[in-house]
């Protein structure tokens, strides 16, 4: 809990003392370069450091932003997004920047005196979005339970919890603060909600890009004329390909064979992996839940457990526990299957189900049990104390890993040696004392393909990055090892026209499109708003007419695309009106509204707070976002960042999405 800080009679001496120091601490920055280089720039676990702006600010230790933090991020927002693993290093700079703004915030909210005490936080816990888990019905769940709802939920230990709940809580604070001030007008609201609710139906002539393109047919003389035009453009069109002569090998050409993996060596690896065979409590159960709202009455409560002990009566007297959970449970995900839950570790189950459940003999029926989901009658099914598996029930997860171990440090010896004595012999002779075969490929490009080998790409950006002759090199293939020697190259260069007429064409093509398609499009809506038909109009051009749904500015249009793009100004034209030329980029299309329907003045009185609502969120945004760039402006000007080496060299701004 921070502490306010009291003043005695050494104050002012102290102030006199900084201000005489001053002068002193300028001579030495003045005269020792790099006082202030970054100390932390070096330490492998943070990110990065966020001091206070300004010159004093240079002087403290400032606060850490660790690069465990900043990997975790990584990964939630990668899942979060179903990204692919390849993206980890983008996202791991985005975790960091994100956690650097923090850090940023919390230091402005604590300087504006906006700290979180223990009373509010306990106000929070009590009455925010984790009191149906930490106080349901008003009583707190208790120590024990409290700390098996952090680490199962969150990982984390209760401190670090709640300093992230303070934290979270501050910066509120700070948003709060910041955009206080935001308003927006009825009118604003109305206008808001009148374009948002408009629908509108339309009739629409396409014309096609790709099709336009088909029309475009130069003579070989054009596209020669543009060929030589163009020099610049094809003069490596025609990429680097290099020849490459390799001997791959895997485990089964090793002198000796595949190595084996001896008990000694299996129990080795157990003992260092213990933790992995860890088993933690985990049970079976069936249950049948008589659910009671977060926040219900004393009323509700016990008309909840009164049910709840007619059912469980019910179960002591021979009733089908299944059956009575099918009829009576309020748990959708298991009373179709007769109340029946997988077996799952105690951890991630409600902290009073779990001890009630673990408390039971397979078999056997508890009393009710309250968990802060309601009333339960818990059946143990099957269940397993916390234990280490023995070392003879993991083996068969041991033994393979080892020979992959083995394996690979045995290839990659191998591929050493052979290397060694491939630049001293010769690759033919080398390959032939070991009983191998010296491959050559044909010329291939940087993302070519080697036969042979499972995964060439590790050799192809050796290969590219070697000088043709250099000694021969050692690569992972995927599934062995190969040594490669670049035999010879062929730089990127300029195609023959004859070899390459095709894409050329597609170029010319692609060049001409744009203008075409401006031309096109005008000439049609010239025409259509002089004959007052659109359809007539597109039938003179030969261009299909497509029809639309009634749809709002969120819908998608087949080809137009979505409605809050270029077709967004349907929603400005009046009944029969015709557009202008609406160029979607890839089609062009002219419109005419056949059907406009806008929100009546009840619908506008109906949605008014909600629209609102969103506008005063979306100013806020807005202006918090401004506020945070303005922020991480001051910071990096003034130095406060220090980004620890490799982590980011040129930190940018923070964009909307931050």
């Amino acid at each position: 809990m921070i502490r306010t800080l009291q003043q005695d009679s050494r104050f002012m001496k102290i102030v006199f003392i900084v201000i005489i120091s001053l002068a002193t601490v300028t001579m030495v920055i003045t005269l020792v370069p790099g006082i202030f280089d970054n100390a932390e720039a070096n330490d492998a676990s943070v990110y990065a450091t966020v001091h206070q702006p300004g010159f004093l600010g240079r002087f403290g230790s400032g606060t850490p932003v660790k690069m465990t933090e900043v990997n975790q991020m990584a990964s939630r927002l990668l899942q979060q997004q179903h990204l692919p693993d390849f993206l980890l290093p983008y996202m791991t700079q985005r975790a960091g920047m994100m956690l650097v703004q923090r850090s940023i915030l919390k230091n402005e909210a604590d300087r504006l005196h906006l700290q979180v005490s223990d009373d509010d936080l306990r106000h929070e816990l009590e009455t925010g979005p984790f009191a149906q888990y930490l106080f349901p019905n008003g009583k707190f769940i208790g120590d024990e339970g409290y700390m098996n709802f952090v680490q199962s939920a969150f990982e984390l230990s209760r401190s670090d919890f709640e300093a992230q709940v303070k934290s979270d809580m501050e910066i509120s604070r700070l948003q709060a603060l910041i955009t206080g001030g935001t308003t927006v007008s009825d009118e604003a609201v109305r206008e808001a909600y009148m374009a948002n609710g408009t629908k509108v139906k339309f009739d629409y002539a396409v014309i096609s890009s790709e099709d336009l393109g088909k029309t475009i047919n130069p003579s070989d003389a054009q596209l020669q004329q543009f060929f030589e035009q163009s020099k610049a453009r094809y003069a490596t069109a025609i990429p680097e390909t290099r020849k490459i002569e390799y001997v791959a090998f895997d485990a089964s050409s090793l002198p000796g064979g595949k190595p084996q993996v001896t008990d000694a060596e299996i129990q080795a690896y157990y003992n260092q992996h213990i933790d992995q065979y860890q088993v933690k409590d985990q049970v079976k159960t069936r249950h049948i839940l008589i659910a009671v709202p977060a926040g219900a009455d004393a009323k509700t409560d016990a008309a909840a457990k009164a049910k709840a002990a007619d059912v469980l009566k019910q179960v002591k007297a021979g009733g089908n526990f299944a059956e009575l959970a099918k009829k009576y449970s309020d748990d959708p995900g298991s009373k179709e299957q007769g109340g029946e839950l997988p077996m799952m570790p105690t951890a991630g189950l409600d902290p009073a189900y779990a001890k009630a459940a673990m408390a039971l003999n397979p078999g056997q029926t508890s009393d009710l049990v309250r968990s802060q989901f309601g009333y339960h009658i818990i059946q143990t099914e099957q269940k397993q104390a916390a234990h280490t598996k023995p070392l003879e029930d993991v083996k068969a997860e041991i033994v393979p890993v080892l020979e992959q171990q083995k394996a690979g440090a045995a290839e990659q010896g191998f591929a050493t040696a052979l290397a060694a004595a491939a630049k001293s012999e010769g690759m033919d002779k080398a390959a032939a004392a070991k009983g191998l075969h010296v491959v050559t490929t044909d010329y291939v490009a940087r993302d070519g393909v080697i036969p042979g080998l499972a995964d060439g790409t590790a050799l192809l950006t050796q290969a590219f990055t070697a000088a043709e002759g250099a000694a021969p090199a050692a690569v992972a293939t995927g599934d062995g090892f190969a040594v490669f020697q670049v035999v010879d190259v062929k730089a990127a260069h300029a195609p023959d026209f004859a070899d390459y007429k095709q894409h050329i064409l597609d170029d010319y093509r692609q060049q001409q499109v744009p203008a075409l398609l401006s031309t096109q499009l005008n000439k049609l809506a010239d025409r259509a708003k002089a004959l007052g038909d659109l359809h007539k109009a597109a039938a003179e051009m030969n261009i299909a007419v497509k029809t639309s749904d009634l749809v709002d500015r969120t819908a998608q249009v087949p080809d137009l695309g979505a409605m809050n793009g270029p077709g967004e100004v349907a929603f400005t034209l009046a009944k029969g009106a015709i557009s202008g030329p609406i160029n979607a980029g890839r089609v062009g299309v002219v419109l005419t509204v056949l059907d406009k329907q806008e929100p009546t003045p009840d619908d506008v009185a109906k949605n008014f707070e909600k629209t609102k609502q969103d506008l005063l969120q979306a100013q806020d945004d807005e202006v918090f976002r401004v506020y945070l760039g303005g922020l991480m402006e001051k910071y990096q000007k003034s130095g406060a960042i220090r980004y620890a080496k490799g982590s980011q060299t040129q930190p940018s701004l923070p964009s909307s999405g931050s």
